[in-house]
């Protein structure tokens, strides 16, 4: 029997696993002992004190083949790769389940998180941050959700980087379901983990538990933008209870879905990204390692030397830089491809160089 699999499956909270492997050592000492166990455990609980061990057999067996069909593994606290960044969590998992390579999970690490409905600014800033992480050669933790989630993810593969995707679901359930492929995807070179039962549904107290997995591992946590209903900011104070760096990139005064990140940097006090050489310089990132080059257009230098880091309207930019319409349009479309440059709602630009 998989005794290993047989204590993820008992019916016991994570921290009495923990506190039983850490005396026990094994699974398998828990489960030769488990009569004992019952009869002499204070924190046992009265339900668990009726069990009969060996009822979990079947299920246990279930659960192994349903794994093994659907190409998923697990750890444990007790296992060589449960290492201390993962030990170091509030309330730490007693297991993970995962699919793909497992120990990227020990990798330098940094969590970029933020809305789910993003705004082209946060859109913009969520690609060019990850960008900056993987040319460092820094794995990507992210929660595979819907907006800032799932743009660092794919960011983060077309610049061949590497992603740890943690789930508020069941690793064998795909939340929100558009993501199939991504995961898919991610699996490849990095990994996909959940501390939840197969199954499980996306159940809304489910992602605060997950959020702390994922500033756990985190070296530090980026917010690119936020609501201030937004469950990135409990990402975000979790990290700052587990004495994290965090980052937040502030939005703009007139949009509410930017209220989040400006008071949470106003009430915290944390480092503020306002531009790409604030991010490198807060994370000590190498700043000679694929530094834009300077921009020898002189049509170009124009555009930038009137645009700042306040949104200024298409039309402000055609008086002050007196391009024709066409050629303007044209010109900004590069520099927006190019990350030069970025387009808000409404034709508004700011430059990021």
């Amino acid at each position: 029997m998989n005794y290993d699999l047989w204590l993820i499956l008992l019916g016991i909270e994570a921290s009495l696993k923990i506190n039983l492997i850490n005396r026990y050592e094994s699974a398998e000492n828990i489960y030769n002992d488990f009569e004992y166990l019952q009869n002499n455990e204070k924190n046992f609980n009265k339900e668990i004190k009726k069990i009969n061990k060996k009822d979990l057999f079947e299920e246990v067996y279930k659960t192994e083949e349903k794994l093994y069909q659907k190409g998923i593994g697990f750890i444990t606290y007790a296992d060589a790769l449960y290492k201390e960044k993962l030990k170091g969590i509030l309330d730490p998992p007693y297991f993970l389940f995962y699919k793909g390579n497992i120990e990227v999970i020990n990798n330098n690490s940094i969590g970029i998180v933020g809305a789910r409905k993003c705004s082209n600014y946060g859109l913009s800033a969520t690609k060019v941050l990850t960008k900056e992480l993987i040319t460092n050669n820094i794995t990507l933790i992210s929660g595979g959700a819907r907006g800032v989630d799932s743009i660092a993810h794919k960011t983060a593969l077309e610049n061949s980087g590497i992603n740890i995707s943690v789930l508020g679901c069941g690793i064998d359930r795909v939340y929100p379901a558009e993501n199939k492929k991504l995961f898919s995807q991610i699996e490849e070179k990095g990994v996909v983990i959940s501390e939840f039962m197969l199954d499980t549904p996306p159940l809304k107290m489910n992602f605060p538990r997950r959020n702390r997995i994922i500033s756990g591992m985190s070296g530090g946590i980026i917010v690119t933008e936020a609501s201030r209903k937004s469950g990135s900011l409990i990402t975000a104070r979790l990290a700052l209870a587990q004495k994290k760096k965090v980052i937040v990139v502030p939005g703009s005064m007139f949009y509410s879905g930017s209220q989040g990140s400006n008071e949470f940097i106003r009430e915290y006090g944390v480092d503020i990204c306002s531009s790409v050489e604030d991010f490198r310089m807060l994370l000590s990132l190498d700043h000679n390692i694929e530094i834009r080059p300077m921009i020898k257009s002189p049509d170009k230098r124009r555009i930038l030397n009137c645009l700042t880091d306040v949104p200024m309207h298409i039309d402000d930019v055609f008086r002050k830089t007196n391009f024709e319409r066409g050629a303007l349009y044209a010109l900004l479309f590069e520099m927006q491809i190019k990350d030069e440059i970025i387009c808000l709602p409404g034709n508004y630009y700011v430059k990021i160089i």
